[in-house]
């Protein structure tokens, strides 16, 4: 199978950085912060039920799925104004949420294959969250950004994808979708008519999920993103190069 690739567009979160080890450090930041700035808040609202409240937040306003930033600061809000804390401190509270949220640690390879690839087409992030790609430091790898919560609707909706397809020019079908999540991720970019690719890297077991969706295949799989880089150095000519070669 063969096929050409103009643009790509980037899942973040589980695939260019683990998204567990963020949760468990904003929890912990912004509890730190609630017992300095707020004890009567931390108090009632320790990690775990600070935890079940975000969940419930996320229960009450299933219109704001989208928008991982609203659902925040709703939580944030909420807990204070049960525990009779000033309401001016939803701010504050909010950066100590977004400085943590964005104190990411890259998986091994993915920071230098992502300038691989970046140096072979344009790369545009494509994610559910909320991560900030001038604070994390690779803003310059991409040529844009769609999220979420700016563009109104979730993966896998296929017009965010297709937002994200408008922003670079170039049709889905020349478009290949980079991701960890076989329905948000692969079933949703075929579904927009994108090329998808699943990154299904190893578990602590060092074994790999078998792939178990029923309506969708991803059109490529690796194990590393560095996988990635190689095919596409592979399947394309870099910048200035005069040659173009495309994989059986």
């Amino acid at each position: 199978m063969g096929f050409d690739v103009r643009a790509i567009t980037l899942d973040l979160d589980d695939t260019l950085w683990p998204f567990a080890p963020i949760g468990v450090r904003i929890e912990h930041a912004l509890d730190d912060w609630m017992r300095v700035h707020c004890p009567a808040t931390a108090a009632m609202f320790p990690v775990a039920a600070m935890r079940a409240l975000r969940e419930q937040m996320h229960a009450r306003h299933p219109q704001l799925a989208h928008d991982m930033s609203a659902l925040r600061r709703l939580t944030i809000e909420h807990a204070l104004r049960e525990s009779g804390a000033d309401l001016a401190l939803v701010d504050p509270a909010y950066e100590v949420f977004f400085a943590a949220r964005n104190e990411v640690e890259f998986y091994p390879e993915a920071r230098d294959a992502l300038a691989r690839i970046s140096a072979r087409v344009p790369v545009v992030a494509l994610s559910n969250g909320n991560a900030d790609l001038g604070r994390i430091g690779i803003r310059h790898h991409f040529a844009g950004s769609v999220s979420a919560q700016e563009h109104g609707a979730a993966k896998p909706d296929a017009s965010i994808f297709l937002a994200a397809c408008a922003h670079v020019g170039v049709a889905p079908a020349e478009v290949l979708h980079v991701g960890d999540h076989p329905e948000a991720d692969v079933a949703g970019a075929a579904r927009a008519g994108l090329r998808s690719c699943w990154i299904n890297r190893r578990g602590a077991d060092g074994r790999l999920a078998p792939w178990r969706h029923r309506s969708a295949t991803p059109d490529l799989n690796f194990d590393t993103l560095s996988g990635l880089a190689d095919w596409l150095e592979a399947a394309t000519a870099a910048p200035g190069d005069d040659t173009r070669s495309t994989p059986a």
